[in-house]
């Protein structure tokens, strides 16, 4: 499933854009390690935008507006709390060392959240990372029913607006698979890759 693992230490924001630029993207053994090493999937996951599919029941809830949506307001929160065990995930891939990269991504416009906030606190959420005209999907937490899915929902109607190609989703899970995620050859992959990240990064 994962085509190149390689350590390497001394991880600089720019050496993470050209990961990105190139099919890479960096994990960690566990939170609690420090080190982080390269992956390369031989099968990739991407939520093709233009068949995006919300089920009636999500669609509804989505009209509803049970949470007050927000983006990039507290990025940093919601890292934290995607690196958080949950019950379905007892240790997560996100270490520090992640945490201080994505934060330095995010003060320079190239690492975004979805949040979800009922009131003032913060139920669910999403980040990712902007290059070009892509998306790259890195984690998802929540804490109120359908919050993340809510999140991801908001997610893609911003990226059609602002006109990006791409929404890569690195693995895909039975959860993304309802709302239409499928895997691309390596090679198919990166040829969408390539014209996506050929432009300037778009606005999120």
């Amino acid at each position: 499933m994962v085509g190149r693992r390689s350590r390497q230490a001394n991880i600089t924001p720019d050496m993470l854009l050209r990961a990105y630029s190139i099919g890479m993207f960096p994990m960690a053994e566990s939170a609690d390690d420090p080190e982080i090493f390269w992956v390369e999937p031989d099968l990739r996951g991407i939520l093709p935008l233009e068949t995006f599919h919300v089920s009636k029941s999500l669609a509804k809830v989505v009209r509803q507006k049970p949470f007050d949506i927000r983006f990039d307001t507290a990025f940093e929160a919601v890292m934290a709390a995607c690196a958080q065990p949950a019950d379905d995930r007892p240790s997560t891939w996100i270490n520090d060392t992640i945490k201080s990269l994505y934060a330095t991504l995010h003060r320079m416009g190239h690492a975004h959240s979805v949040e979800a906030w009922d009131g003032e606190e913060l139920v669910g959420g999403l980040y990712g990372v902007s290059l070009g005209s892509a998306f790259f999907g890195e984690s998802m937490f929540s804490r109120a029913t359908n919050s993340s899915k809510i999140c991801l929902v908001h997610l893609v109607e911003r990226l059609k607006t602002r006109g990006f190609t791409l929404l890569d989703t690195q693995f895909t899970t039975e959860h993304l698979k309802t709302f239409g995620a499928i895997d691309l050859p390596k090679d198919e992959y990166a040829k969408l890759l390539e014209a996506a990240v050929a432009g300037p990064t778009l606005a999120f």
